[in-house]
Order: structure tokens, then sequence, then C-alpha cells
């Protein structure tokens, strides 16, 4: 293996230095020529999940411009691997790199359900959305072996409680049996991420993602059990998927979507180191035009944090991406809308009278 190798199956090429912490890691040439001549990994590539004790579990989201009051995460860190994921940032507070560790290194917070519960129960608590993976996506490959998410789930509708769910993972039909349950009561919402309908894009953008067509079935199969779903067009990336923005749209919407989102894409923090050594190992072709109209989007730089325009982008490719959105809104979503959940019935089983069988 030399420093150039491409390492497949994650986005991040190498892992960023934490700009927390006092000392960073490097690998040096001379060491990954001694692991090439010795026949050794310089690096071991698998996935590491590690226990975390949190003492909540429900995150008050004080953003004005993101819209959701509530979320939680069962997982920090995320196996997909998606190259442009604003969450990575949040594992330099654990101590890791939001490059390769966010990645490999999965937090695994066993004790969500019984957190949950807890907050549910509380007594000055009120019903309010909350949303799993606001930061995280709470169907990566962890959920398989962990099963945290379904067992919340089951809080949710034991309670009568509303929730969103935010995922690019076909994964999330495993639990689809609750999913219908909470349908019935208008107690669900699914926000299920397309970014792109090229399996070549999707591979090296979200490496270890749901294939295009399986998320395509997934909404499909969710519209299908009258579980609402909203499309996640997000985020729109000039250069890579901005030309497939009516084509998205009218995937979901033939799929049975009552809705879409979308951003436009910055790289805050750490990503825009991250996705630049990225874009120049996979597309070295377009690296500079694809970082320079995203640039061209945030007034000159890959990241704008001002609230309200940061995810908007501003300037005439910023501009032409909203205007196509719009269209494609007349095109394709007209008269349909996205119900609001229902907080009505929460109150009545706030003291866990009515049980899931």
């Amino acid at each position: 293996m030399t420093k150039k190798e491409y390492i497949k199956g994650r986005g991040a090429q190498e892992n960023k230095a934490n700009k927390f912490l006092q000392f960073s890691y490097e690998m040096r040439d001379d060491f990954l020529e001694f692991c090439r001549i010795e026949g050794e990994e310089a690096a071991n590539n698998k996935t590491k999940y590690i226990p975390a004790f949190p003492k909540t579990i429900v995150n008050k989201v004080t953003s004005p411009d993101v819209r959701m009051q509530f979320s939680m995460n069962p997982y920090q860190g995320c196996e997909h691997g998606c190259i442009y994921c604003y969450a990575r940032n949040t594992h330099e507070y654990w101590g890791y790199s939001a490059g390769l560790d966010f990645e490999r290194k999965i937090l695994v917070k066993k004790d969500a359900p019984k957190l949950l519960e807890k907050k549910l129960r509380g007594k000055i608590w009120t019903a309010r959305t909350i949303v799993l993976s606001g930061n995280t996506d709470c169907y990566q490959p962890a959920e398989k072996k962990f099963g945290i998410t379904r067992a919340c789930l089951e809080i949710f509708l034991k309670y009568r409680h509303p929730v969103g769910i935010i995922t690019k993972n076909a994964l999330i039909l495993k639990d689809l049996d609750i999913l219908r349950e909470l349908a019935k009561d208008t107690l669900i919402g699914v926000h299920v991420s397309v970014t792109t309908l090229s399996e070549e894009t999707r591979r090296i953008l979200e490496p270890r993602t749901a294939s295009i067509k399986r998320r395509l079935e997934t909404i499909k199969i969710l519209a299908d059990n009258n579980i609402p779903v909203n499309a996640m067009l997000a985020p729109i990336i000039p250069g890579i998927n901005s030309h497939e923005i009516m084509n998205l749209a009218k995937a979901v919407s033939d799929r049975g979507a009552l809705s879409f989102g979308f951003t436009v894409v910055r790289l805050n923090g750490a990503i825009g180191h991250i996705f630049s050594d990225w874009i120049r190992k996979t597309l070295p072709d377009r690296a500079d035009k694809v970082l320079h109209q995203i640039e061209a989007c945030h007034n000159g730089t890959l990241n704008d944090s001002r609230y309200g325009i940061r995810s908007r982008g501003e300037g005439k490719i910023a501009q032409q991406i909203h205007d196509m959105m719009a269209l494609a809104k007349r095109t394709y979503f007209k008269d349909r809308v996205f119900p609001k959940l229902n907080t009505d019935l929460y109150p009545i089983h706030k003291q866990g009278q009515l049980r899931l069988f």
C-alpha cells in the first residue's frame, strides 16, 4: 500500500488531524514502504464498534435554519462514508478524526431506548417530533448488529409519540411492521436521501449506502404502505449531481414521495480538506472545476456559516439550482402535501398504559 492508493469502500482517504488535539498521527512514506516489504498492513480498514454511555439521548436543535426541534442519534460516526457529510466534524469532539475515523470508529449507544423512555416519561415533556438521524444515519450497517433504532421505535409506538427518520439505507424496511403501526395514527415521517441516479457516482460519493435502485424501491414500498416519505435530494454538488435535479425529482415522485427538500453543498470545518483530498484522487480531471463552483456558491470559499444562507448558497450557480428545484416542484409535486405529525395521542399514553404487542 502506498500513500496514493485509493481505499476502496471508504469515502475519506485519510485521517485529518483533530483540531482539538495537541498531537497528530501521520503515516510516513518510509513506514508505508516498510509495511509493503514486510507484507504487513499499515492500517486496519475494518470497522470498530465502541460503546458510548451518554447521560441523555434527546438533543434540542437550536440552529434557526434547521427544520427540526429535537433529534437523537443511536450511533456517532457513520459507516456509510458519505464524503460531504457535515456530521464528520462532530467526531472530533469524541477525540477522533473527521476523516477515516468517522467511518471506521462507530460509537454505539446501547442505552438509547432506556434514555428515550425516561425522556418521554418526564413530567415536563410535551409531544414534539423527535428526529432519528439528525446527525448520523440510524440505519447504518451497525443497526443490523445492535438493533437500537428498532428498540427506540418500539418506545415511540408505546407512547404514541411522533418521530421522524432520516436515512439512505434500505435497512429501514426491516422495521416496516412498526412503521405501519405508527403511520396509522400519523406518528411517522420518513426522509429518504437520494443524491444521484448514477450508481457509479453513488459508489464513490456514498460508498457503503444502499444502491440507488434499492433506495428508490424503499421509497415505493414505504409509500405503498401509507408511510409518508419526503425525499432529500441533498446535497446538490455543482459539477457532480447538479445536472440530475429534474431526473431526481421525477424518480422520487414516480415512487410516491410526497415532497422533497435540498441543500447546496457546503464543506465546513475539516470537511473542506477531506473533500478536496477525495476529489483529487477520485475525479482528478474535474476536481478544480467542482471546487471552484462550490466556492462560487459561498462567496469564494468552500463554506459559509451564516444562518439561512449556508445551506442555500448565493450567486448564479446557486440561483440556477434553486430555479431548477422550483421547476421540479411545480412539475412533479403539484398538490402533494407531507402531513403534519400527530401530537394529540401522547398525553393519553404518557404513563405507558398501551404496550406494543
